[in-house]
């Protein structure tokens, strides 16, 4: 049964216990919502959850309480963080979340709460990813769903880099990923896009499950892909072709929440209030979200 099949609702839980060694008690502002979390709901990805608990591995928000050891925390600093697996067992779709301090990077005073909690996962997965490529400036990438969130950051991020970025997406997000720093845009709804496009990339981000069988005879001899849909096809040709999870990295984080406050990493969340949970999260596991980042906040 797949994640949109469960019951998600609304729920009084009790509260997180005290911060541990290495621990933080953080009180939620906001809270991203992703394809993901219908995951655990699976257990296809083990994240700690001890049901009846809240979902969510990704938030922003202020420091309530630090355990012993936490030196880098104090109460009432702003927070972001991805954390996985959730050392309380519930996770950040709540008034309060317990997280290791070292997954925790700061939050920039030009970030709020609904701009940093739609960053860490996103982020960090087009970060891990670009560097598992390891283009350089000059190097030519495509991308499969450029438009989603995870796709349009990774765009941003390579741009930045002086990588030349091909990105499929729907004829409508074109103008917009453009302006995000995408040389060409292809309009997946095309059956030949594949055939559209100069091939020879030195690398393949896969992004839109199902595209990577066609993404690979694009890549050229020795070239790389990954795949963020656990769907890597086998190396041929001297590429290299493998699967990418995100791992928390507290370091990754404050350098893609530094950028996102300067305004070279645009992000475009859509808040909703945490009473819509579970309507958001539906919208989110059957795609309904059309590429937009939605984040919960507390009412």
């Amino acid at each position: 049964m797949s994640g949109a099949d469960k019951e998600v609702a609304l729920l009084e839980l009790p509260e997180p216990s005290p911060p541990g060694p290495g621990q933080i008690l953080m009180g939620v502002q906001a809270a991203g919502v992703g394809p993901w979390d219908g995951l655990p709901i699976d257990a296809s990805w083990d994240v700690g959850l001890r049901p009846p608990a809240a979902l969510g591995v990704e938030g922003a928000g202020k420091v309530l309480a630090v355990g012993a050891d936490v030196t880098g925390f104090a109460v009432g600093d702003r927070v972001l963080a991805h954390e996985a697996p959730l050392p309380g067992g519930s996770g950040f779709w709540a008034e309060r979340v317990l997280i290791n301090a070292d997954h925790a990077a700061a939050c920039p005073p030009g970030l709020d709460a609904v701009h940093a909690a739609a960053l860490p996962v996103n982020g960090l997965t087009a970060l891990q990813a670009l560097e598992k490529l390891d283009l350089s400036r000059g190097q030519r990438l495509l991308i499969t769903n450029g438009a989603g969130a995870t796709g349009a950051l990774a765009i941003q991020l390579a741009a930045a880099q002086g990588i030349e970025v091909t990105a499929t997406a729907s004829a409508a997000a074109a103008e917009r990923l453009l302006g995000l720093g995408a040389t060409e845009v292809v309009d997946y709804h095309d059956a030949t896009w594949s055939a559209k496009v100069r091939g020879g990339f030195d690398a393949a981000l896969i992004i839109a499950a199902g595209t990577a069988d066609t993404a690979l005879p694009l890549v050229r001899d020795g070239g790389r892909l990954c795949s963020l849909t656990s769907d890597a096809p086998p190396a041929e040709r001297g590429i290299t072709s493998g699967d990418l999870y995100i791992e928390p990295d507290a370091a990754q984080l404050a350098q893609l929440a530094e950028q996102a406050a300067a305004g070279t990493l645009k992000l475009a969340p859509e808040p909703l209030p945490l009473s819509e949970g579970p309507a958001a999260f539906a919208r989110v596991v059957t795609g309904g979200a059309g590429g937009k980042k939605i984040v919960l906040t507390p009412a």
